[in-house]
């Protein structure tokens, strides 16, 4: 009977007994958290912007830490894709970080092109995992997931809105990647101009049909601090590891002739909203949502291609065995008919080429018929010329010995 329940509907049947003592199953969330623990755990950034927007403060910014990033120029022919690893380390806690920068992006005279590496990227990325995850002898409990969690795109803080190369790469990313709009150095913005620049880039992105990242509320823990900060995006942040005393305090900031701009302050920017909602309270759904979500859509596709479909009408999935040989009977088709077509090209090339010989074989029969011809006319000419010279030289010999006898 208890056979019978699992194999139809999980709730159908199911009771809900009582213990009458402890058993241990209540570790279980413990047993997790120390094995993730020792495991230790992965993120990958991937920063979008022209270069010179501070990607690299930011970055260094978040995590407290220098990655020592070299400079990029402006010069670049085209978009890079450039990625470092990292290994932290916060009390017990392992964090092996991957931070992408797009070099060169939005620095060449045509930008049409300028999504399109960044794009291959991400998906090169879902068909690592994807062909580790195909593999007859897994391991994915050590591969090095590098698909990309969280997308930073950093907007240059014009104060006019989304260029068009910002929309045309949302837009090509949105399904495959977890975009965070930041406005980068947002210091150089006044309140009421960065006010109306997020309400305009917002109404750009819905006008445009760009999905970016919302921050779950499905959670009643962070529901709402989530909801609330879904309503600040973009984040206007700004970067900087220099650090100025201020009071009796040490604080991170940016220093200007007109006054001092602190980064963890919340009135001056929003890089402490950006670093709650990014780092201590939605890492791990971001981690869950690039694999649930946007990797699960590219599997579905890739595995659709290699012919795995889903009969949903009948509640079957075709095996890998079916698969494998529809593909191979498909394959073989396919080279039969290929083979057939080789053949009947073949067949038609000897013939084409028989026709040419028999052609040129009447050509030569031809020609030499007409020499033979020739040889026998000109022979004859000859026996007539020889027969004619035989002739008068007789008459000639009679006449002389006529003379002589005279």
């Amino acid at each position: 009977e208890a056979a019978g329940d699992y194999n139809g509907s999980v709730d159908e049947g199911m009771r809900t007994l009582n213990l009458s003592g402890h058993v241990g199953f209540d570790s279980l969330p413990d047993q997790l958290v120390n094995k993730a623990t020792n495991q230790g755990f992965c993120f990958n950034i991937l920063c979008i912007g022209e270069t010179g927007l501070g990607k690299s403060t930011l970055m260094n910014t978040l995590f407290n830490t220098n990655f020592e990033n070299e400079p990029q120029h402006h010069n670049m022919p085209g978009v890079k894709l450039k990625a470092n690893t990292y290994e932290l380390q916060e009390s017990n806690v392992r964090l092996k970080l991957t931070i992408v920068d797009s070099v060169g992006f939005g620095d060449q005279i045509n930008k049409e092109e300028s999504f399109k590496p960044v794009v291959e990227y991400i998906n090169q990325q879902f068909e690592n995992y994807l062909q580790e995850e195909l593999k007859i002898c897994r391991s994915l409990f050590s591969y090095h997931d590098t698909r990309i969690h969280a997308c930073l795109y950093f907007i240059s803080p014009t104060g006019h809105g989304l260029k068009s190369l910002d929309l045309k790469t949302m837009k090509n990313l949105d399904n495959k990647v977890n975009i965070i709009p930041v406005i980068a150095k947002a210091d150089i913005v006044s309140k009421g101009e960065l006010h109306k620049f997020k309400i305009k880039i917002m109404n750009e992105l819905v006008t445009n049909g760009v999905q970016i990242y919302q921050f779950p509320t499905d959670d009643e823990t962070v529901a709402e601090v989530n909801a609330s900060m879904n309503t600040h995006l973009p984040f206007a942040v700004v970067g900087s590891t220099e650090e100025i005393k201020l009071g009796n305090k040490m604080v991170k900031a940016r220093q200007y002739p007109w006054g001092t701009v602190q980064v963890e302050n919340e009135n001056h920017c929003d890089f402490v909203k950006l670093r709650e909602m990014l780092v201590r309270v939605n890492m791990e759904d971001l981690r869950e949502k690039t694999h649930t979500k946007h990797y699960e859509l590219y599997r579905r596709s890739k595995l659709t291609e290699m012919g795995f479909i889903d009969d949903n009408d009948g509640g079957k999935n075709f095996s890998l065995q079916e698969v494998y040989e529809s593909k191979r009977n498909d394959h073989l088709n396919e080279l039969q008919r290929k083979e057939d077509e080789m053949r009947q090209m073949f067949v038609l090339r000897v013939k084409d080429k028989e026709g040419e010989l028999k052609k040129s074989e009447k050509e030569l029969h031809d020609k030499f018929d007409k020499l033979k011809k020739m040889h026998m006319e000109e022979k004859k000419k000859l026996e007539e010329k020889k027969k004619s010279l035989q002739d008068e030289i007789t008459g000639f010999e009679k006449k002389r010995q006529q003379a002589e006898t005279l």
